[in-house]
C-alpha cells in the first residue's frame, strides 16, 4: 500500500455541527499536512472546500494551519470551528449550504470522465450529482492506487 491515501469520506457524510463535507474536509486537510494525501486532491480545493469556508466563513489557511499544529480529532476540528470569529453555524446557513453541496452538478466534460474511467455509460442512469460522481471517482482512485 503507498503512502498516501484517497479520501474515503464522501462530501455527503456531515459531523455533529450537520454540515456536509465537513469531515471530508477535514480528512483532505490532515491528510495533506502530513504528506499523506494521494496525487490530485487538494487539501482544501476550489469546489466544496471553497463553499464550506465561504459559507461558514472560516479562513481556509488559518483551517490547514489549526489541522496541521494540532493534528486534531474531527471533534477538535469542529470545536475550533465554533471558536473562530464571525463563523455563521446558524441552522439557515448550515441548511442553504447543505442544499448547495446536495445539488451541485459537475459540468459535462467531468461527467463524462468519472463516467469513463468507471466503464459507465453516459445515458442518465448514474445519478448526475458531484457527490455520487465524486463518490465513484473516489473508489475508482482507491481501486487503482490499492486494490489493482
Amino acid at each position: 500500500m503507498s503512502n498516501t491515501y484517497v479520501p474515503l469520506i464522501s462530501s455527503g457524510t456531515a459531523g455533529p455541527l450537520g454540515v456536509l463535507h465537513l469531515p471530508r474536509m477535514w480528512l483532505k486537510v490532515s491528510l495533506e499536512a502530513r504528506g499523506k494525501i494521494a496525487a490530485g486532491y487538494p487539501g482544501i480545493g476550489k469546489g466544496y472546500d471553497a463553499m464550506v469556508c465561504a459559507a461558514l466563513n472560516i479562513n481556509p489557511d488559518a483551517a490547514k494551519k489549526f489541522v496541521a499544529d494540532s493534528k486534531p480529532t474531527y471533534p477538535q476540528f469542529e470545536a475550533w470551528i465554533r471558536k473562530q470569529p464571525g463563523v455563521k453555524l446558524d441552522k439557515a446557513t448550515i441548511h442553504k449550504l447543505n442544499v448547495s453541496i446536495a445539488g451541485y452538478i459537475h459540468d459535462d466534460d467531468t461527467r463524462k470522465g468519472i463516467l469513463s474511467a468507471n466503464g459507465l455509460p453516459e445515458d442518465g442512469s448514474v445519478l448526475p450529482d458531484a457527490i455520487n460522481l465524486n463518490n465513484l471517482d473516489d473508489w475508482y482512485e482507491f481501486h487503482q492506487a490499492v486494490l489493482k
